[in-house]
């Protein structure tokens, strides 16, 4: 790896490695989801789910749409779908049984 995709990766990682962003990531994982359907599996204030989503947003990590007066967010990089999957079996194995 060369220097600029050092910081790169490292950028992208420091994004991901907040406990409630990640916790979103595996959330949006499985399935586009709206801030209120996030919220209530962090267990959460829409107002900080909606920060947190923006920080993925600005980092290309996460994008939305809107249908009606729902906004559904979606992780928008498959190199991060790669990541959390990868993650999940190597630190959450119970999840696969």
């Amino acid at each position: 790896m060369n220097d600029e995709d050092v910081k790169d990766v490292a950028a992208l990682l420091k994004t991901m490695s907040h406990p409630i962003r990640l916790k979103i990531l595996c959330l949006l994982q499985e399935k586009e989801m709206a801030v209120g359907d996030i919220r209530e599996e962090v267990k959460t204030t829409n107002a900080n789910v909606s920060q947190h989503l923006s920080i993925l947003r600005n980092h290309g990590i996460v994008c939305s749409r809107k249908d009606a007066n729902f906004i559904y967010n979606r992780i928008d990089d498959e190199r991060v779908l790669e990541l959390i999957a990868r993650m999940r079996d190597l630190f959450c194995p119970e999840d696969h049984a």
